[in-house]
């Protein structure tokens, strides 16, 4: 399904809804690898596609160092309680952005840095 949106700066953005909206949806069962196999199969002129992929690759690497933080904390047990809470918060955020992307949005996560 093909589509034309209006991201926050006005531009318009065409693509493949279905593909921006797995893009977020396959970091629930490969983290970061399920986005950089959609940014790789994306179209080059599907902007859609691409913008999703980068931010849900973005908020994968964020949430693997949430991670692993909480994995180093769990030595004095407050990581016991931040890894559930981390994993939750993934899913409920992924969920999401995949709704928002399905509808043909450009989904950014809060507080996630463009690193890609």
């Amino acid at each position: 399904m093909s589509g034309q949106t209006t991201v926050d700066g006005g531009e318009t953005v065409s693509g493949d809804t279905t593909l921006a909206a797995l893009a977020h949806a396959s970091a629930l069962v490969a983290s970061f690898l399920g986005p950089i196999l959609f940014l790789i199969l994306a179209d080059d002129d599907d902007e859609l596609v691409k913008q999703n992929a980068k931010n849900a690759i973005n908020f994968q690497i964020v949430v693997f160092v949430a991670l692993m933080i909480a994995g180093v904390l769990s030595f004095v047990f407050i990581g016991l309680l931040l890894l559930p809470l981390i994993g939750l918060i993934d899913v409920i955020l992924v969920l999401m952005a995949t709704v928002k992307a399905n509808d043909g949005q450009v989904y950014s996560y809060l507080y996630t840095p463009d690193i890609i």
